[in-house]
């Protein structure tokens, strides 16, 4: 741009000098002087105005950080008497609306999604259903709404009106956690029956009604739900609404309900905001004078029942040896076979997930084995369309993704490849011993875990590839060293029930000791054919000063409650039965941090159980403290734990919060990163004049 420029002026430079020296004027030297004169200033005052031009671009002025203002709306915000299903609300500016679909809640609850959507500087929002007489609609969009350009968020917006004579303008908020972890739960809806004459709700309209008033949880599972009657009971229910209809109509649907009523109130009320100068310090703190609604802390503790239907979600064989059926649901009766290409059950053998809703099918017989296709009649227990579990029963054909044919081509290729790596070597040294070819032979495989160093509370698992027939225990071997020598020592090596292939190792494992457990060469046979080379692994127990050891006292629970150390994955590593008194001891705990988890065992039978809807059963209550807990070795904590202490919200430790609160929308504040563009420019300016001087 400044060459075009240069050029143009050089052009008219010259121009005029020419023009000067062809005029011939009487008043000579004069004006010949001050002719010369002109080009010189022409072009100096051209250097002056390029250099200042090329300094930084024109700035643009201040950004718009105002929020979107409502102008006016039809009907008028809190109108009574209202009757139109088409509503508009004007707005200063442009204005978008951001995820309509997680945000955006009507409430009474529309059947038919009612159309909402920013329309240059409007949002319209045109209602499907019919109104309802004497009802208060709200629109709560939260935070939206935003202007078009700049994203600045309006904060939370609220829209209402009423078909009768009055409008409700109470709130009642609170949590929805999931019952087993206290995890906040967002996006659920929360929703609320008005009591009745007779002081109750009855249960079926969480089957057959839908919510009178509704909301959603955000980030940290809390809900508001607005447009609320004064001086009314009611009941608060949730629902992940699986089919859209606002009832609790499949067992798939995570649900939450109370079972005691409250009655909303509201009073005057102060809080303290903080005005703050910058990022670290505070301006000033202004009491702030509110309307606070009642009651502001119900929580609601999700579950999904037991007995989820249960259908057969796939078939799979990856391999000719084994097949596998997957379910979605778990159950106590393992499937029936019927072959129809070969006899009877096949004889297979089932080994069930640990969950039961997955099982695989051994196949010992070869011959069936490398058969490319089994066709059977698999019968299953499948939940009707009454939700009842009835025995159904499908022709299925297995085919291995892998045949056997491909095995044995696969094989063949290892075997060429091997064959070819050793007459490289003995090409490289002809006296080198022949090797045996390692692909001739499958072996059966062992893994034990945990292995090497183990505490002694642990209990070594051995799971083999396959599985296994009852074990010949005099092959195998369990030694203790004593000083220098081995000695035999007792144990027990036992299968796992319900498992056909893992075995438990049990002894008396005693400090500073070394151990180590064998297992003969082809003491273990597999079913499938294969045996097991020679096994040996060796086990070392610490020093007792390597180790902490922890004592909760529960206060307010007793031995119904089971005390679990959680890991910062909050996966459970230890857990005790507390006694009569509520304590749980941990002994032998490596050094770290630790978390507390409780749950409260009505049933007695180990394990958390959730609850039922129609049974009106609760799942049973889970507790966490609310910091980690950090063992030294040679320490011994004695912790006290009022399990009910704190609101339930506020138990669980942010570290273990998966689901993290949804982040502020706050203006972007580009005025101050203009300011400090700015800033540095004229620095750099400044420093550039510096050093021309």
């Amino acid at each position: 741009m400044f060459n075009g420029q240069y050029s143009m002026f050089m052009k008219l430079l010259f121009k005029h000098n020419r023009d000067v020296c062809r005029r011939q004027s009487p008043r000579g030297s004069a004006f010949r002087a001050q002719s010369l004169f002109l080009p010189f200033f022409l072009f100096t005052a051209f250097i002056f105005i390029c250099a200042c031009a090329n300094i930084g671009s024109p700035d643009g002025g201040p950004y718009d950080e105002r929020p979107p203002r409502v102008l006016a709306s039809s009907p008028n915000n809190q109108a009574t008497g209202a009757d139109k299903k088409k509503i508009t609300i004007l707005f200063d500016e442009y204005v978008k609306i951001e995820n309509a679909s997680e945000k955006v809640v009507v409430s009474p609850p529309q059947v038919e999604a009612p159309n909402i959507r920013a329309v240059g500087k409007t949002v319209r929002i045109d209602l499907f259903d019919s109104l309802q007489p004497n009802t208060t609609y709200t629109v709560d969009f939260s935070d939206a709404i935003v202007d078009n350009n700049e994203g600045n968020p309006m904060g939370n917006y609220t829209y209402s009106f009423s078909t009768g004579d009055a409008i409700d303008t109470m709130e009642v908020s609170g949590y929805v956690l999931n019952a087993e972890d206290l995890e906040p739960i967002k996006g659920i809806l929360v929703g609320l029956y008005a009591v009745n004459d007779d002081g109750i709700v009855p249960d079926s309209f969480f089957r057959t009604k839908s919510f009178e008033r509704v909301s959603r949880t955000n980030g940290s599972g809390r809900f508001v739900i607005k447009g609320v009657a004064r001086d009314r009971r009611y009941r608060a229910f949730a629902l992940q609404d699986v089919d859209g209809n606002f009832q609790f109509t499949q067992k798939s649907e995570v649900v939450a309900f109370d079972t005691n009523y409250f009655e909303t109130s509201c009073g005057p009320d102060i809080r303290l905001d903080t005005i703050w100068a910058d990022s670290v310090h505070y301006d000033s703190i202004t009491p702030v004078h509110y309307t606070h609604f009642y009651p502001d802390n119900i929580v609601l503790r999700a579950f999904k029942e037991a007995g989820q239907d249960r259908h057969l979600l796939k078939t799979q064989r990856d391999v000719p040896e084994q097949f596998t059926a997957f379910f979605t649901a778990p159950s106590d009766s393992l499937p029936r076979i019927q072959g129809l290409n070969f006899e009877g059950d096949g004889g297979f053998i089932a080994e069930p997930s640990a969950h039961g809703d997955t099982v695989t099918y051994w196949i010992p017989d070869t011959t069936l084995a490398y058969q490319d296709t089994l066709t059977m009649v698999f019968s299953y227990l499948d939940t009707d369309t009454l939700h009842q579990l009835v025995w159904k029963s499908d022709t299925l054909d297995f085919v291995p993704k892998t045949t056997r044919e491909k095995q044995l081509k696969e094989l063949a290729k290892k075997n060429e490849e091997w064959e070819k790596e050793q007459k490289k070597k003995r090409k490289k040294d002809p006296l080198l011993p022949p090797e045996e070819n390692p692909n001739l032979i499958t072996w059966l495989t062992i893994e034990c875990k945990p292995a090497g160093s183990l505490d002694p509370n642990q209990v070594p698992t051995f799971t083999f590839s396959e599985p296994i027939a009852p074990i010949d225990t005099s092959a195998v071997h369990f030694k203790i060293k004593v000083d220098s020598l081995w000695e035999d020592a007792p144990f027990r090596f036992e299968p796992v029930e319900g498992s056909p292939r893992r075995y438990q190792l049990f002894a008396e494992w005693d400090l500073e000791q070394q151990y180590s457990f064998e297992i003969d060469s082809a003491a273990v046979r597999g079913l499938l054919g294969h045996t097991n080379k020679p096994f040996k692994q060796d086990f070392r127990i610490p020093k007792e000063d390597t180790y902490g050891a922890l004592f909760i006292e529960c206060i307010g629970a007793d031995s119904t409650a089971i005390v679990q150390l959680m890991n910062s994955s909050d996966k459970p590593v230890r857990t005790e039965r507390a006694n009569a008194r509520g304590r749980a001891d941990f002994f032998y705990l490596k050094p770290g941090d630790y978390y507390l988890r409780c749950f409260i065992d009505s049933n007695g039978d180990g394990i958390w159980t959730t609850g039922d809807f129609d049974s009106g059963t609760a799942p049973e209550e889970t507790f966490y403290f609310p910091q980690p807990l950090t063992v030294k070795a040679q320490w011994e904590i004695d912790q006290q734990w009022d399990i009910r202490g704190i609101e339930t919200y506020k138990q669980k430790p942010a570290k273990l919060t998966k689901q993290k609160a949804d982040k502020k929308k706050d203006p972007r504040q580009r005025n101050k990163e203009r300011e400090a563009a700015m800033e540095r420019e004229s620095r750099k300016r400044t420093q550039k004049a510096s050093n021309a001087k």
